[in-house]
């Protein structure tokens, strides 16, 4: 389910701190149900996410033409990323923060870089000549005495490019991939809440 924005600019987020030149795209509540402390099951099924293994077609097909897009534009050269075009978050983070940076499960399938992980909220950042930008994940109370997940996307586009692209990526975001992502993040929450117990990660 799509949120107002006010969602994730409303809570005592620490990513706040470190984007205050990033937009804010999209906040989506995720179908994630818990208790208090099964954030790490999110964190786990988030990294876990190949879009090329997806039981999508729509997801695999769109994931496959992007990553095609991006070789044939030379949009995801090492120079257009972190690093290279832009330079990392974590130059920005607090030192509670950076003492636990890129501490996380590995994420192989899409070119993500963890920036912290804590018990309620984790962030990583992304880069390519088109935009600079985070995934977020929050897990919060969902009004009826259990928890769920949150996610935000926020990005700096990289000028007329970015924009342009962010446009042209939009109705696709929202009429395949965002639903398409979710219903599979469903069947696989279902998976993992049944075959392993509740997990905590990170430290406050």
């Amino acid at each position: 389910m799509r949120l107002p924005a006010a969602a994730h600019t409303e809570r005592p987020w620490r990513i706040h701190q470190l984007t205050p030149d990033f937009e804010l795209l999209d906040v989506w509540a995720t179908p994630t149900p818990g208790g208090p402390d099964d954030f790490g099951r999110l964190v786990d099924v988030l990294s876990s996410f190949d879009p090329t293994q997806s039981s999508s077609f729509a997801v695999r097909t769109l994931f496959a033409a992007r990553w095609m897009l991006g070789d044939l534009l030379g949009l995801d050269t090492p120079g257009g990323g972190i690093g290279g075009r832009v330079a990392t978050l974590r130059g920005r983070l607090p030192s509670d923060l950076l003492a636990i940076s890129e501490d996380g499960p590995p994420i192989d399938a899409v070119p993500f870089t963890w920036l912290y992980i804590l018990d309620n909220e984790c962030a990583a950042e992304i880069a390519n000549k088109t935009v600079h930008g985070i995934l977020h994940a929050g897990w919060v109370p969902d009004g009826d005495g259990a928890y769920r997940g949150q996610v935000a996307i926020l990005v700096k586009p990289n000028g007329v490019l970015g924009r342009a692209y962010l446009e042209l990526i939009k109705p696709f975001r929202y009429l395949f991939v965002y639903p398409a992502i979710f219903k599979e993040m469903a069947r696989r929450w279902r998976r993992y809440d049944a075959a392993t117990p509740s997990a905590n990660v990170g430290s406050s």
